[in-house]
């Protein structure tokens, strides 16, 4: 068993280019924690015999729960399932809620990874994603942060509209001034129904150059790499022994619950997600039903996942693997579709096994889909 994800779906105020779960009202919030308590309660027969290895408030903005709140979850965890002695347990979080008094009881209740929501050190980008809290709060927080945390994680985002190359390397310099062991980066994208995607209809804000954010990416992995970071997974990179043991858990194809509306679940058969409505989840949990729908992953799903996952990672896609577990018509269907990727050196294969090459690491996206399958027969 790999972990557990709780979804917090709470936020200050929502971010132009977000189209995650979360609620900007915190009414429910009581009746929202409790009922996550009592999912948890609901699954644990779903971790029989398994031992927790992370914990993770993810969101929405989990750094809006109070110290009370979030000790309560935790002790629901350990009360319900058989938790490792050492489990990774991650906040993520804004910087305008990190205040001293609160990092300092976070330390107290089992939190010892922090995944600080940064984004840019810049006011004009913040201002123009709608973030809720200024540059200098990145900043303070950062500095406040590292006295009482040592795993700490920092988003960056990349590829925003205006800025430059000397920018963004600027943002990178920053981030590394705080001597922080992990950073997750992102491209900026569009995303359908939120307001970034109306901004960019209505000529508000230019839209993101793909170009620039290739630029952006290159910069990034290298300066990173120059400072000892392994770059493990596309949008992450990592000291050593300081990789997201939650995340990777998800890479690697290990078991999950998710907890929480709009929560995703995989137990190695099959997916399965939450209602993404806070009311009617609240409603469901009370009359002790899960309201999740599910599906069995066939043969081509597992193989495609493992496809996405792998070439994402610095793991790849082992071959061996494929023709143990999908058997050889998937093997000779992964060797014929690779072929003209590693003809074109955006892949290659090294002790049987398939990775993206320098090259080819920002398209693995697009390579990943060309080598799915939808039916073998």
């Amino acid at each position: 068993m790999s972990g557990i994800y709780i979804h917090i779906p709470f936020c200050k105020q929502a971010c132009h280019y977000c189209d995650f779960h979360f609620s900007t009202s915190l009414k429910k919030k009581d009746e929202m924690i409790f009922s996550l308590a009592k999912e948890i309660t609901l699954r644990k027969n779903e971790a029989k015999n398994k031992v927790i290895e992370t914990i993770y408030f993810g969101g929405g903005t989990p750094s809006r729960l109070t110290i009370n709140d979030l000790r309560f979850l935790i002790e629901e965890v350990y009360r319900n399932y058989e938790v490792t002695e050492n489990p990774e347990i991650t906040l993520e979080a804004n910087p305008d809620d990190l205040s001293e008094n609160y990092l300092i009881e976070l330390s107290k209740i089992g939190i010892n990874r922090l995944s600080i929501g940064i984004q840019s050190f810049f006011e004009d980008d913040l201002q123009m994603m709608n973030r809720a809290h200024n540059s200098e709060e990145s900043s303070n927080c950062l500095e406040i942060a590292t006295k009482y945390f040592d795993n700490i994680s920092l988003d960056l985002i990349y590829g925003i509209p205006g800025m430059s190359n000397e920018k963004w390397k600027q943002n990178i310099e920053k981030a590394l001034s705080f001597n922080i062991p992990h950073i997750s980066s992102y491209a900026l994208t569009v995303e359908s129904k939120t307001a970034l995607e109306t901004f960019i209809k209505k000529g508000i804000i230019k839209e993101p150059n793909d170009e620039v954010a290739q630029e952006h990416f290159y910069i990034l992995v290298e300066t990173l790499q120059e400072k000892g970071f392994i770059h493990y997974e596309l949008s992450n990179f990592g000291k050593e022994n300081y990789f997201s043991k939650n995340n990777s858990s998800y890479w690697l194809g290990k078991n999950y619950i998710g907890i929480g509306p709009s929560a995703h679940s995989y137990n190695g058969i099959s997916r399965s997600w939450n209602i993404a409505n806070n009311a009617l989840y609240i409603k469901s949990i009370q009359e002790n039903k899960l309201p999740l729908t599910s599906e069995k992953l066939t043969k081509e799903d597992s193989y495609n996942e493992y496809i996405m996952t792998g070439l994402r990672t610095i793991w790849g896609v082992s071959l061996e693997r494929i023709e143990s577990e999908f058997g050889t018509d998937f093997l000779n269907y992964l060797n014929k579709q690779s072929q003209r990727f590693i003809n074109d050196g955006l892949l290659e294969i090294e002790n049987n096994i398939l990775k993206t090459t320098k090259k080819g690491k920002f398209l693995c996206d697009g390579i990943a889909s060309d080598l799915f399958l939808v039916n073998l027969e």
